[in-house]
């Protein structure tokens, strides 16, 4: 029996970035803290509006010689054009990668073992979800195999995030259009309120301290199938949330959805029943999470 899984994620392209100033330009422009990457192997992070909201995210992994960003793919011109912008005089080369470099994500019980030719790193966000692999397609699924890796298709490994509640850009927010605590970025180690300034870093430090995050990512759960993305999650015939992706989880259905705090726990107190499309459901905090539902006093003053 095999003892994890893996899958391309075809969805996915890598940005690299090199040059004397690398690390000195990333850390000025995103929310994560690069200057911790090499204790903590790689870091979830963020591009942020000057208005605070998440303009592109990635995960960022230190090589010998700079930087991999790893970005999906319908946003990755984008990203690599808009570091350029910023680069200024910076001593730095940004240069958006061909198909020959690919992402893989593994999850379940890979052995501990050194991948040669190979950028390997635990998801930062969280333990989890497993292990992202970047590097030549075929050599990583070689690698993978030998080491009684089974190849799954990568719907599999986006129900394996959706049931753990972690949610994902494209697939459940638009960029430019949340802030990173709306999509629990700050929970999930992608956030630095110790580190410098960097784009949108002023508004998104307030929402921290004055802990004024009204929505939030979180679990949905039910017996039915879920609508599609984007639905509105409805109590007493308003509308308190949006669905985003979901999933089939044997005889459940898993899904993420973006929501009201407060009018959930308002709801919540007067006993409604909440529901999406058809399927009546059921709401839960990720259990990763250190938020909670508010009291339903507090909520409605």
């Amino acid at each position: 029996m095999s003892q994890f899984s893996f899958t391309c994620l075809t969805d996915r392209a890598v940005i690299k970035v090199t040059g004397d100033e690398a690390e000195h330009f990333l850390q000025n422009l995103i929310t994560c803290d690069v200057a911790k990457i090499n204790e903590m192997g790689a870091a979830f992070g963020a591009l942020l509006t000057p208005q605070g909201k998440i303009q592109f995210d990635f995960f960022v992994v230190r090589t010998p010689d700079g930087y991999l960003l790893d970005a999906p793919q319908a946003i990755a011109a984008d990203l690599a054009k808009r570091l350029t912008f910023y680069k200024l005089r910076s001593k730095v080369e940004i240069s958006l990668l061909d198909e020959t470099n690919s992402v893989f994500a593994s999850w379940g019980e890979l052995p501990p073992v050194d991948l040669e030719q190979l950028v390997v790193f635990e998801d930062p966000r969280l333990s989890t979800l497993g292990t992202r692999i970047i590097g030549n397609s075929d050599l990583i699924e070689r690698s993978l195999q030998k080491l009684n890796g089974d190849a799954v298709h990568k719907s599999q490994y986006t129900a394996h995030r959706i049931k753990l509640g972690v949610p994902e850009s494209i697939s459940d927010f638009a960029f430019s259009d949340i802030f990173p605590h709306d999509a629990d970025m700050e929970q999930l180690n992608g956030v630095s309120f110790t580190k410098g300034c960097y784009v949108g870093q002023e508004v998104v430090s307030r929402m921290q301290h004055r802990s004024s995050a009204r929505k939030r990512m979180i679990q949905v759960n039910s017996n039915k199938p879920l609508a599609a993305s984007g639905t509105d999650i409805m109590a007493d015939g308003k509308s308190i949330g949006t669905l985003g992706s979901s999933a089939a989880d044997g005889e459940q259905y898993r899904g993420v959805a973006l929501v009201r705090l407060d009018k959930v726990a308002v709801a919540r107190e007067k006993g409604a029943t909440f529901s999406c499309g058809d399927a009546v459901i059921d709401l839960a905090i990720p259990n990763w999470a250190e938020f909670d539902w508010p009291s339903a006093q507090s909520a409605s003053e």
